[in-house]
């Protein structure tokens, strides 16, 4: 999960692990796998450096630290499992590091077992031939979301109206909008990432 600040992990948590719940009671009976409930965070102001700048051995070809990189000592919180990781090569600029907390686990991950899926899961993403900096799960589910805003709005989007805009303020005159179901997922797209 991604977008969520600090003061909102134990309202996020409670609200989306009752819902991950109730999804997999709906697909079947008792189907209850353990879930590790992770927070992504891109919006911060922490930047890593190698200890000695300028060694091939710890900088990439930008300087910046080398891609895989993760940090989970000194800079993160003393009780809570958190880490940084960049997985990513900086290709212009300064790499900015991912903030990943671990709000739940039932899996019960070590902290090296959690990192090292998280850096591999970087290299799997389907719209990319090399590592990204954000666990693709959490890509995937902007897309998803993003394609699911238009078949839930369908021709009654404002068109991409910025929010204050006059769209915006005649759909807030009308009264709410209904909200409806999303369509049924076709056979021969339920086993492909078709939002990719």
């Amino acid at each position: 999960r991604d977008g969520v600040s600090e003061g909102q992990f134990s309202h996020v948590l409670l609200h989306e692990m009752d819902a991950i719940r109730k999804a997999c009671a709906s697909l079947e009976e008792g189907y209850m796998p353990p879930v590790t409930f992770v927070v992504v965070q891109k919006r911060h102001h922490t930047r890593l450096f190698p200890e000695v700048h300028g060694r091939r051995d710890m900088t990439d070809k930008s300087g910046n630290i080398l891609p895989g990189t993760v940090v989970d000592l000194m800079i993160c919180h003393p009780t809570e499992f958190d880490f940084y990781l960049c997985s990513h090569a900086g290709i212009q600029g300064t790499s900015r590091p991912t903030h990943y907390h671990v709000l739940y686990d039932e899996n019960h991950f070590t902290a090296d077992a959690l990192q090292s899926l998280t850096n591999n899961l970087c290299y799997t993403y389907a719209r990319c031939t090399r590592a990204v900096s954000v666990v693709p799960p959490a890509y995937y589910a902007h897309l998803a979301a993003f394609r699911a805003r238009y078949y839930v709005e369908g021709d009654s989007s404002d068109g991409g109206s910025t929010p204050g805009s006059s769209g915006q303020a005649a759909i807030a005159r009308e009264g709410p909008v209904e909200v409806r179901q999303l369509p049924k997922i076709k056979d021969n797209v339920k086993d492909v990432m078709f939002y990719c």
